[in-house]
Protein backbone atom coordinates (compact mmCIF):
# COMPACT_ATOMS: atom_id res chain seq x y z
CA UNK A 1 0.00 0.00 0.00
CA UNK A 2 2.89 2.30 0.85
CA UNK A 3 4.46 1.64 -2.58
CA UNK A 4 1.19 2.53 -4.32
CA UNK A 5 1.06 5.76 -2.32
CA UNK A 6 4.67 6.58 -3.26
CA UNK A 7 3.92 5.92 -6.94
CA UNK A 8 0.84 8.15 -6.80
CA UNK A 9 2.84 10.95 -5.17
CA UNK A 10 5.58 10.66 -7.80
CA UNK A 11 3.03 10.89 -10.59
CA UNK A 12 1.43 13.97 -9.04
CA UNK A 13 4.83 15.66 -8.81
CA UNK A 14 5.56 14.79 -12.45
CA UNK A 15 2.17 16.14 -13.54
CA UNK A 16 2.86 19.33 -11.61
CA UNK A 17 6.26 19.73 -13.31
CA UNK A 18 4.69 19.26 -16.75
CA UNK A 19 1.99 21.82 -15.93
CA UNK A 20 4.78 24.16 -14.87
CA UNK A 21 6.52 23.71 -18.22
CA UNK A 22 3.31 24.63 -19.98
CA UNK A 23 3.06 27.76 -17.82
CA UNK A 24 6.62 28.98 -18.44
CA UNK A 25 8.85 27.00 -16.06
CA UNK A 26 12.34 26.70 -17.59
CA UNK A 27 13.67 23.29 -18.62
CA UNK A 28 16.62 23.60 -16.22
CA UNK A 29 14.32 24.34 -13.26
CA UNK A 30 12.09 21.44 -14.28
CA UNK A 31 15.05 19.04 -14.51
CA UNK A 32 16.34 20.11 -11.11
CA UNK A 33 12.98 19.51 -9.47
CA UNK A 34 12.54 16.22 -11.33
CA UNK A 35 15.89 14.86 -10.13
CA UNK A 36 15.23 16.05 -6.59
CA UNK A 37 11.63 14.86 -6.14
CA UNK A 38 11.19 11.99 -8.63
CA UNK A 39 14.55 10.54 -9.57
CA UNK A 40 13.44 7.66 -11.80
CA UNK A 41 10.48 7.06 -14.08
CA UNK A 42 9.22 4.42 -16.50
CA UNK A 43 7.92 5.03 -20.00
CA UNK A 44 4.52 3.69 -18.93
CA UNK A 45 4.30 6.28 -16.14
CA UNK A 46 4.98 9.05 -18.66
CA UNK A 47 2.26 7.73 -20.97
CA UNK A 48 -0.18 7.48 -18.05
CA UNK A 49 0.62 11.03 -16.92
CA UNK A 50 0.06 12.53 -20.36
CA UNK A 51 -3.19 10.56 -20.59
CA UNK A 52 -4.24 11.90 -17.15
CA UNK A 53 -3.47 15.46 -18.21
CA UNK A 54 -5.70 15.05 -21.26
CA UNK A 55 -8.42 13.58 -19.07
CA UNK A 56 -8.13 16.68 -16.88
CA UNK A 57 -8.67 18.98 -19.86
CA UNK A 58 -5.24 19.71 -21.30
CA UNK A 59 -5.68 19.49 -25.06
CA UNK A 60 -3.67 17.04 -27.19
CA UNK A 61 -2.50 20.05 -29.18
CA UNK A 62 -0.93 21.59 -26.06
CA UNK A 63 0.73 18.31 -25.11
CA UNK A 64 2.04 17.93 -28.67
CA UNK A 65 3.48 21.45 -28.48
CA UNK A 66 5.58 20.55 -25.45
CA UNK A 67 6.23 16.85 -25.97
CA UNK A 68 9.80 17.52 -27.20
CA UNK A 69 10.48 19.19 -23.85
CA UNK A 70 8.82 16.32 -21.98
CA UNK A 71 11.05 13.80 -23.73
CA UNK A 72 14.20 15.76 -22.89
CA UNK A 73 13.10 16.17 -19.29
CA UNK A 74 12.72 12.41 -18.78
CA UNK A 75 15.55 11.27 -21.09
CA UNK A 76 18.25 10.49 -18.54
CA UNK A 77 15.85 8.61 -16.25
CA UNK A 78 14.39 6.66 -19.15
CA UNK A 79 17.74 5.62 -20.58
CA UNK A 80 18.44 3.75 -17.34
CA UNK A 81 15.27 1.67 -17.61
CA UNK A 82 14.38 1.43 -21.31
CA UNK A 83 16.91 -1.26 -22.26
CA UNK A 84 14.63 -4.28 -22.85
CA UNK A 85 15.86 -6.45 -25.70
CA UNK A 86 13.52 -7.91 -28.33
CA UNK A 87 14.09 -10.78 -30.76
CA UNK A 88 14.91 -10.01 -34.43
CA UNK A 89 11.39 -10.55 -35.81
CA UNK A 90 9.63 -8.55 -33.10
CA UNK A 91 7.84 -5.45 -34.47
CA UNK A 92 9.69 -3.20 -31.99
CA UNK A 93 13.04 -4.62 -33.09
CA UNK A 94 12.09 -3.88 -36.71
CA UNK A 95 10.95 -0.34 -35.84
CA UNK A 96 14.34 0.24 -34.20
CA UNK A 97 16.21 -1.16 -37.21
CA UNK A 98 14.38 1.38 -39.35
CA UNK A 99 15.28 4.12 -36.88
CA UNK A 100 18.97 3.27 -37.24
CA UNK A 101 18.65 3.74 -40.99
CA UNK A 102 16.72 6.98 -40.51
CA UNK A 103 19.55 8.23 -38.30
CA UNK A 104 22.09 7.44 -41.03
CA UNK A 105 20.01 9.42 -43.52
CA UNK A 106 19.66 12.52 -41.35
CA UNK A 107 23.35 12.33 -40.38
CA UNK A 108 24.27 12.28 -44.06
CA UNK A 109 21.87 15.15 -44.67
CA UNK A 110 23.46 17.23 -41.93
CA UNK A 111 27.01 16.42 -43.11
CA UNK A 112 26.16 17.38 -46.69
CA UNK A 113 24.61 20.67 -45.61
CA UNK A 114 27.57 21.55 -43.41
CA UNK A 115 30.16 20.75 -46.09
CA UNK A 116 28.47 22.57 -48.98
CA UNK A 117 30.50 25.27 -50.74
CA UNK A 118 30.32 27.29 -53.92
CA UNK A 119 32.57 25.03 -56.02
CA UNK A 120 30.54 21.86 -55.47
CA UNK A 121 27.22 23.56 -54.88
CA UNK A 122 25.40 21.83 -57.75
CA UNK A 123 26.46 18.31 -56.78
CA UNK A 124 25.81 18.95 -53.08
CA UNK A 125 22.34 20.25 -53.88
CA UNK A 126 21.62 17.06 -55.85
CA UNK A 127 22.86 14.97 -52.91
CA UNK A 128 20.52 16.82 -50.54
CA UNK A 129 17.61 16.27 -52.94
CA UNK A 130 18.39 12.56 -53.13
CA UNK A 131 18.63 12.22 -49.33
CA UNK A 132 15.34 14.09 -48.85
CA UNK A 133 13.66 11.86 -51.42
CA UNK A 134 14.87 8.76 -49.58
CA UNK A 135 13.84 10.24 -46.22
CA UNK A 136 10.31 10.56 -47.56
CA UNK A 137 10.12 6.80 -47.04
CA UNK A 138 9.69 7.60 -43.34
CA UNK A 139 6.00 7.73 -44.22
CA UNK A 140 5.89 3.92 -44.20
CA UNK A 141 7.52 3.77 -40.74
CA UNK A 142 4.99 6.23 -39.34
CA UNK A 143 2.04 4.60 -41.07
CA UNK A 144 2.90 1.18 -39.63
CA UNK A 145 3.07 2.77 -36.20
CA UNK A 146 -0.23 4.66 -36.62
CA UNK A 147 -2.24 1.92 -38.29
CA UNK A 148 -1.01 -1.05 -36.25
CA UNK A 149 0.61 -0.06 -32.96
CA UNK A 150 -1.73 2.78 -31.97
CA UNK A 151 -4.98 0.75 -32.27
CA UNK A 152 -3.70 -1.95 -29.90
CA UNK A 153 -2.53 0.68 -27.41
CA UNK A 154 -5.99 2.28 -27.55
CA UNK A 155 -7.52 -1.07 -26.61
CA UNK A 156 -5.29 -1.00 -23.51
CA UNK A 157 -6.45 2.52 -22.61
CA UNK A 158 -3.52 4.50 -24.05
CA UNK A 159 -5.06 7.13 -26.32
CA UNK A 160 -2.22 9.64 -26.01
CA UNK A 161 -0.01 8.35 -28.85
CA UNK A 162 -2.79 8.51 -31.43
CA UNK A 163 -3.82 11.99 -30.26
CA UNK A 164 -0.38 13.53 -29.76
CA UNK A 165 2.33 11.54 -31.57
CA UNK A 166 0.29 11.26 -34.77
CA UNK A 167 0.18 15.04 -34.88
CA UNK A 168 3.98 15.19 -34.51
CA UNK A 169 4.35 12.59 -37.27
CA UNK A 170 2.32 14.83 -39.58
CA UNK A 171 4.51 17.82 -38.73
CA UNK A 172 7.56 15.81 -39.83
CA UNK A 173 5.78 14.69 -43.00
CA UNK A 174 5.06 18.35 -43.80
CA UNK A 175 8.68 19.32 -43.09
CA UNK A 176 9.93 16.67 -45.53
CA UNK A 177 7.51 17.81 -48.25
CA UNK A 178 8.40 21.48 -47.75
CA UNK A 179 12.13 20.76 -47.82
CA UNK A 180 11.74 18.84 -51.10
CA UNK A 181 9.61 21.57 -52.66
CA UNK A 182 11.68 24.55 -51.47
CA UNK A 183 15.07 23.26 -52.62
CA UNK A 184 14.05 23.54 -56.27
CA UNK A 185 14.22 27.34 -56.11
CA UNK A 186 17.71 27.46 -54.55
CA UNK A 187 20.38 28.72 -56.99
CA UNK A 188 23.24 30.06 -54.82
CA UNK A 189 25.18 29.04 -51.74
CA UNK A 190 23.85 32.06 -49.85
CA UNK A 191 20.27 31.06 -50.61
CA UNK A 192 21.09 27.51 -49.57
CA UNK A 193 22.35 28.63 -46.16
CA UNK A 194 18.99 30.28 -45.45
CA UNK A 195 17.16 27.23 -46.79
CA UNK A 196 19.20 24.91 -44.56
CA UNK A 197 18.40 26.95 -41.46
CA UNK A 198 14.73 27.33 -42.36
CA UNK A 199 13.90 23.87 -43.75
CA UNK A 200 16.61 21.27 -43.15
CA UNK A 201 17.63 21.94 -39.54
CA UNK A 202 14.04 21.77 -38.14
CA UNK A 203 13.46 18.56 -40.10
CA UNK A 204 16.59 16.92 -38.67
CA UNK A 205 15.77 18.09 -35.15
CA UNK A 206 12.15 16.88 -35.24
CA UNK A 207 13.04 13.54 -36.86
CA UNK A 208 15.72 12.86 -34.27
CA UNK A 209 13.29 13.92 -31.53
CA UNK A 210 10.68 11.44 -32.80
CA UNK A 211 13.21 8.61 -32.60
CA UNK A 212 13.84 9.57 -28.96
CA UNK A 213 10.11 9.62 -28.20
CA UNK A 214 9.52 6.27 -29.87
CA UNK A 215 12.40 4.44 -28.23
CA UNK A 216 12.27 6.05 -24.80
CA UNK A 217 8.50 6.20 -24.29
CA UNK A 218 6.32 4.58 -26.97
CA UNK A 219 8.11 1.26 -27.50
CA UNK A 220 8.85 0.48 -23.83
CA UNK A 221 5.24 1.27 -22.88
CA UNK A 222 4.03 -0.92 -25.74
CA UNK A 223 6.26 -3.82 -24.67
CA UNK A 224 4.81 -3.60 -21.18
CA UNK A 225 1.16 -3.30 -22.17
CA UNK A 226 0.67 -5.45 -25.28
CA UNK A 227 0.31 -9.24 -25.25
CA UNK A 228 2.05 -11.87 -27.40
CA UNK A 229 -1.18 -12.18 -29.36
CA UNK A 230 -1.19 -8.43 -30.00
CA UNK A 231 2.38 -8.53 -31.28
CA UNK A 232 1.65 -11.53 -33.49
CA UNK A 233 -1.23 -9.63 -35.11
CA UNK A 234 0.92 -6.53 -35.57
CA UNK A 235 3.70 -8.58 -37.15
CA UNK A 236 1.37 -10.37 -39.54
CA UNK A 237 -0.36 -7.17 -40.69
CA UNK A 238 2.93 -5.30 -41.06
CA UNK A 239 3.28 -6.89 -44.49
CA UNK A 240 0.17 -5.01 -45.63
CA UNK A 241 1.78 -1.68 -44.75
CA UNK A 242 5.36 -2.61 -45.61
CA UNK A 243 8.81 -1.82 -44.29
CA UNK A 244 11.21 0.95 -45.23
CA UNK A 245 15.02 1.04 -45.33
CA UNK A 246 15.19 -2.62 -44.18
CA UNK A 247 14.25 -6.08 -45.45
CA UNK A 248 11.71 -8.24 -43.67
CA UNK A 249 13.57 -10.90 -41.65
CA UNK A 250 13.49 -14.39 -43.18
CA UNK A 251 12.45 -15.82 -39.82
CA UNK A 252 9.16 -13.91 -39.87
CA UNK A 253 7.12 -16.43 -41.89
CA UNK A 254 8.20 -19.36 -39.71
CA UNK A 255 7.49 -17.33 -36.59
CA UNK A 256 3.98 -16.49 -37.75
CA UNK A 257 3.23 -20.13 -38.43
CA UNK A 258 4.35 -20.95 -34.90
CA UNK A 259 2.15 -18.18 -33.50
CA UNK A 260 -0.90 -18.96 -35.63
CA UNK A 261 -2.95 -20.02 -32.62
CA UNK A 262 -2.37 -16.62 -31.01
CA UNK A 263 -3.31 -14.50 -33.99
CA UNK A 264 -6.34 -12.26 -33.53
CA UNK A 265 -7.90 -13.14 -36.84
CA UNK A 266 -11.44 -12.10 -37.69
CA UNK A 267 -13.29 -15.27 -38.78
CA UNK A 268 -14.59 -15.34 -42.32
CA UNK A 269 -17.63 -17.55 -42.67
CA UNK A 270 -18.02 -18.68 -46.25
CA UNK A 271 -21.05 -20.90 -45.76
CA UNK A 272 -24.68 -19.90 -45.53
CA UNK A 273 -27.03 -17.79 -47.60
CA UNK A 274 -28.43 -14.29 -47.07
CA UNK A 275 -32.00 -13.85 -48.28
CA UNK A 276 -33.02 -10.32 -49.28
CA UNK A 277 -36.11 -8.82 -50.93
CA UNK A 278 -34.28 -8.69 -54.27
CA UNK A 279 -32.67 -12.12 -54.17
CA UNK A 280 -30.41 -14.48 -52.24
CA UNK A 281 -26.63 -14.70 -52.15
CA UNK A 282 -24.08 -16.74 -50.26
CA UNK A 283 -21.68 -15.08 -47.84
CA UNK A 284 -18.77 -16.24 -49.97
CA UNK A 285 -20.30 -14.66 -53.07
CA UNK A 286 -21.12 -11.42 -51.21
CA UNK A 287 -17.58 -11.09 -49.86
CA UNK A 288 -16.13 -11.67 -53.32
CA UNK A 289 -18.48 -9.15 -54.91
CA UNK A 290 -17.61 -6.44 -52.38
CA UNK A 291 -13.90 -7.08 -52.86
CA UNK A 292 -14.28 -6.97 -56.65
CA UNK A 293 -16.06 -3.61 -56.81
CA UNK A 294 -13.89 -0.83 -58.30
CA UNK A 295 -14.63 1.15 -55.12
CA UNK A 296 -13.09 0.90 -51.65
CA UNK A 297 -15.73 0.64 -48.93
CA UNK A 298 -15.45 1.29 -45.20
CA UNK A 299 -18.45 1.14 -42.85
CA UNK A 300 -18.57 2.93 -39.49
CA UNK A 301 -21.51 1.85 -37.30
CA UNK A 302 -23.93 4.09 -35.41
CA UNK A 303 -21.61 4.08 -32.39
CA UNK A 304 -18.78 5.55 -34.51
CA UNK A 305 -16.81 2.29 -34.52
CA UNK A 306 -15.20 0.88 -37.66
CA UNK A 307 -17.15 -2.31 -38.38
CA UNK A 308 -16.09 -3.38 -41.88
CA UNK A 309 -13.93 -2.58 -44.89
CA UNK A 310 -13.72 -4.18 -48.31
CA UNK A 311 -10.41 -5.82 -49.07
CA UNK A 312 -9.90 -5.45 -52.80
CA UNK A 313 -6.54 -6.05 -54.40
CA UNK A 314 -5.93 -2.41 -55.37
CA UNK A 315 -7.17 -0.44 -52.36
CA UNK A 316 -6.38 3.27 -52.60
CA UNK A 317 -6.06 3.90 -48.87
CA UNK A 318 -4.52 1.07 -46.91
CA UNK A 319 -6.55 -0.66 -44.20
CA UNK A 320 -5.39 -3.24 -41.66
CA UNK A 321 -7.57 -5.57 -39.60
CA UNK A 322 -6.47 -3.79 -36.43
CA UNK A 323 -8.81 -0.95 -37.45
CA UNK A 324 -11.88 -3.14 -36.80
CA UNK A 325 -13.50 -2.08 -33.53
CA UNK A 326 -11.50 1.15 -33.43
CA UNK A 327 -13.30 4.44 -32.77
CA UNK A 328 -13.31 6.31 -36.06
CA UNK A 329 -11.98 9.52 -34.47
CA UNK A 330 -8.78 7.66 -33.61
CA UNK A 331 -8.35 6.58 -37.24
CA UNK A 332 -7.64 10.15 -38.32
CA UNK A 333 -4.80 12.52 -37.46
CA UNK A 334 -5.72 15.08 -34.76
CA UNK A 335 -6.00 17.87 -37.35
CA UNK A 336 -8.88 16.04 -39.08
CA UNK A 337 -10.93 14.99 -36.05
CA UNK A 338 -13.07 18.14 -35.93
CA UNK A 339 -14.15 17.65 -39.56
CA UNK A 340 -14.96 13.98 -38.91
CA UNK A 341 -17.09 14.91 -35.90
CA UNK A 342 -19.03 17.52 -37.90
CA UNK A 343 -19.78 15.01 -40.65
CA UNK A 344 -21.00 12.34 -38.20
CA UNK A 345 -23.07 14.88 -36.24
CA UNK A 346 -24.85 16.13 -39.37
CA UNK A 347 -25.65 12.56 -40.41
CA UNK A 348 -27.07 11.71 -36.98
CA UNK A 349 -29.10 14.93 -36.88
CA UNK A 350 -30.43 14.27 -40.38
CA UNK A 351 -29.25 17.63 -41.77
CA UNK A 352 -27.01 15.99 -44.38
CA UNK A 353 -26.98 12.69 -46.22
CA UNK A 354 -23.59 12.85 -47.93
CA UNK A 355 -20.34 14.74 -48.42
CA UNK A 356 -18.14 14.62 -51.50
CA UNK A 357 -14.38 15.22 -51.66
CA UNK A 358 -11.78 14.82 -54.36
CA UNK A 359 -8.01 14.99 -54.12
CA UNK A 360 -4.90 14.55 -56.22
CA UNK A 361 -2.90 11.57 -54.98
CA UNK A 362 0.38 11.04 -56.79
CA UNK A 363 -1.14 12.08 -60.09
CA UNK A 364 -4.39 10.14 -59.62
CA UNK A 365 -7.80 11.82 -59.28
CA UNK A 366 -9.38 10.28 -56.15
CA UNK A 367 -13.10 10.76 -55.50
CA UNK A 368 -14.33 10.19 -51.93
CA UNK A 369 -17.91 10.13 -50.73
CA UNK A 370 -19.23 9.86 -47.17
CA UNK A 371 -22.83 8.60 -47.13
CA UNK A 372 -25.28 8.31 -44.24
CA UNK A 373 -26.74 4.78 -44.07
CA UNK A 374 -30.34 4.69 -42.83
CA UNK A 375 -33.00 2.01 -42.49
CA UNK A 376 -36.44 2.11 -44.11
CA UNK A 377 -37.72 4.32 -41.29
CA UNK A 378 -34.87 6.80 -41.72
CA UNK A 379 -33.02 5.77 -38.54
CA UNK A 380 -29.26 6.28 -38.71
CA UNK A 381 -27.31 3.01 -38.93
CA UNK A 382 -23.84 4.32 -39.68
CA UNK A 383 -21.63 5.96 -42.28
CA UNK A 384 -20.28 4.46 -45.49
CA UNK A 385 -17.04 5.77 -46.98
CA UNK A 386 -16.73 5.03 -50.69
CA UNK A 387 -13.46 5.85 -52.45
CA UNK A 388 -12.74 5.53 -56.16
CA UNK A 389 -9.80 6.17 -58.45
CA UNK A 390 -11.68 8.25 -61.04
CA UNK A 391 -8.64 9.21 -63.13
CA UNK A 392 -9.66 7.20 -66.19
CA UNK A 393 -13.35 8.08 -65.87
CA UNK A 394 -12.47 11.77 -65.77
CA UNK A 395 -10.58 11.45 -69.05
CA UNK A 396 -13.35 9.65 -71.00
CA UNK A 397 -14.85 11.40 -74.02
CA UNK A 398 -17.48 10.51 -76.60
CA UNK A 399 -18.99 7.02 -76.35
CA UNK A 400 -17.77 3.45 -76.00
CA UNK A 401 -20.62 1.01 -76.56
CA UNK A 402 -20.55 -2.57 -75.33
CA UNK A 403 -20.89 -3.81 -78.92
CA UNK A 404 -17.77 -1.85 -79.94
CA UNK A 405 -15.76 -3.38 -77.11
CA UNK A 406 -16.50 -6.93 -78.29
CA UNK A 407 -15.02 -6.40 -81.78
Amino acid sequence: MKRDSTQATKKEVMKDIIRGLHEGLSLEEAKERFEREVGSVTSTEIAEIEQALMDEGLSPEEIKKFCNVHALLFQSALEKSASEETFPSHPVYLFKLENREIEKLIDSLRDTVERINQSDFASSKETVKELLSRLRGIETHYERKEQLLFPFLEKRGFLGPSKVMWGKDNEIRDLVKSAITDIEGITTREEFEGYAERAVEPLIEETRGMILKEESILFPASLEKLTASDWASILRESDDVGYVFIEKPKETEALLRDLESALMDTPVFQEGTISMPTGAISLKELMSILNTLPIDLTFVDKDDTVAYFSDGRDRIFRRTKSVIGREVRNCHPPQSVEVVEKILASFKEGTRDSYDFWIDRQGRFIYIRYIAVRDAQGRYLGTLEATMDATRIRELEGEQRLLDETH
